[in-house]
């Protein structure tokens, strides 16, 4: 495809992502109003997003691999489709567990369309020009995590609107998107009609990693560390991995190409990659919750507050994205993005719930630049070392393990957070001479509003407090990426769209 219908069909591509990003930036900020009103608990508001990056993540490596074998236009509209149903759905929820079921489905049409978009974007363009191009994929995902927050505030402070509405608003953006790709994407597809889809693998890594959440959520509240329950979940989980690794390794076309990411680059970029998702997502999931909660802020004023964030994930990824292009080295820009990252996570770790926000910006300005430097420049290390046969199943797995981080991280520090929340709120609770466990507000729901002023206070500095202990955390995985982008060869992007 030339520039002119590259640049036709990656507009309708540009606001599929868009919807994909907006649909989780705009209920993030909006998280915190939406538990309360369903009187929801921590573990909720934890679940909430850990459901829809589980199901994101264990449905990736699948669609990366139907569209290696089966017509890729035709399973982005199926996805779009997917992702229409599920938001109206979310949007009419009546209580938490029927949120957590309808974001269920919605994360899987949106590892679906995060997936295919980058597939397809890689099957119209070569590595060295997709340097450019990322750019732009930069940008909207610039404008979405930045427009995301503050239009989610908007919508929730909105009496008119509420937070419904936060489901709803990408309804309109997608239909648009279906319309416009389906006149603009014309794709030359490969039938391989003698090929079939590794259901069981993926099943298999979807048990494992849900088994293996569920042990995180529950561990030291429900049951102790070292305990026969604790043993179960995890032993079993362990044997449910072996065993998708055992069907990967055998099966014709699995859904995690082992023989790629055994590979050297394609190692080293998914280990990285999965440390920066860790951190991110982990890290950016709790950030609405500290300034609406720990630190008294309307859902508007916290989108206006993490917009330093948004911004250094959109200066650096378009910068880092023309300089890829045009030197046609990646690895400098990861390593930079990974330190910067780490550092940014530092500075984070210091913060409780009187912190100068200017302290906290500059901390996220960081971490903002540090993922806007190497998350998609991972993803270009492994599309770069596989034939166009391969494409869909490794963008499907780098996709995969960087969601699997996200999901991973956002469930640990949830944990982490409803831990150290219950310990302050028993404290501060007990200094003002109330018994915490006579206490039924202290801490057991989100819904602060429904509090005695005295107990508010304690509250709001106990998540306030309890936050900095998370981005340590967070640091301390970014460090990994660290590590393995400094072991990445450091080769040249190749020129053509296959190998």
């Amino acid at each position: 495809m030339d520039h002119r219908h590259v640049m036709r069909a990656l507009s309708g591509l540009l606001i599929v992502l868009f919807v994909a990003m907006i649909s989780s930036t705009v209920v993030s900020v909006a998280l915190p109003q939406i538990i309360g009103s369903l009187n929801g608990t921590q573990s909720q508001y934890t679940w909430v997003v850990t459901a829809t990056l589980l199901a994101s993540t264990a449905s990736t490596p699948i669609w990366g691999k139907l569209a290696d074998l089966f017509s890729k236009k035709l399973l982005l509209q199926i996805s779009i489709g997917l992702f229409v149903i599920s938001s109206i759905a979310c949007g009419f929820a009546q209580s938490t567990g029927q949120l957590i079921g309808f974001r269920v489905i919605q994360g899987l049409g949106m590892g679906a369309l995060q997936v295919l978009v980058q597939v397809i974007i890689a099957a119209m363009i070569s590595p060295k020009e997709r340097g450019r191009y990322n750019g732009y994929l930069g940008g909207v995902m610039a404008v979405a995590t930045v427009g995301g927050p503050l239009l989610g505030g908007f919508i929730t402070d909105t009496s008119w609107l509420g937070w419904r509405w936060c489901f709803f608003i990408a309804i309109p953006f997608t239909v648009v998107a279906f319309v416009m790709l389906t006149r603009t994407l014309h794709l030359t597809e490969i039938r391989r009609p003698d090929v079939k889809v590794d259901y069981l693998g993926a099943s298999l890594i979807a048990a494992g990693v849900s088994l293996l959440l569920l042990w995180v959520t529950f561990v030291d509240n429900n049951f102790a560390w070292v305990s026969w329950q604790t043993g179960v979940m995890v032993g079993a989980s362990l044997l449910i991995l072996a065993a998708a690794v055992l069907v990967e390794s055998r099966v014709k076309e699995p859904v995690v190409p082992l023989h790629v990411v055994r590979r050297r680059d394609p190692a080293l970029a998914i280990i990285a990659s999965l440390a920066v998702g860790m951190a991110m997502f982990g890290g950016a999931v709790f950030l609405g919750q500290y300034f609406q909660i720990g630190r008294g802020n309307s859902p508007t004023e916290a989108g206006l507050l993490t917009i330093p964030l948004m911004l250094g994930v959109l200066i650096s990824s378009t910068v880092a994205g023309r300089l890829v292009s045009k030197t046609g080295k990646v690895k400098p820009y990861i390593i930079a993005g990974v330190v910067v990252l780490t550092l940014g996570f530092l500075g984070l770790s210091t913060i409780d719930h009187e912190t100068s926000l200017v302290i906290v910006s500059l901390g996220m300005l960081a971490v903002g630049m540090g993922v806007g430097m190497s998350m998609q420049n991972l993803v270009l290390v492994v599309q770069n070392t596989v034939p166009f046969s391969e494409l869909g199943a490794a963008s499907g797995s780098i996709t995969f393990f960087r969601s699997l981080g996200g999901t991973i991280g956002v469930s640990v520090l949830g944990a982490v957070l409803a831990n150290q929340v219950a310990t302050k709120i028993a404290a501060g609770l007990t200094e003002l001479g109330i018994d915490p466990a006579a206490s039924s507000s202290g801490g057991s729901t989100l819904n602060i509003a429904a509090m005695p002023p005295e107990i508010q206070e304690v509250v709001r500095a106990a998540y306030g407090d309890a936050t900095g202990h998370i981005f340590l955390i967070s640091a301390g995985i970014a460090l990994v990426g660290v590590v393995a982008s400094l072991f990445l060869t450091p080769t040249k992007l190749r020129d053509s769209v296959d190998l």
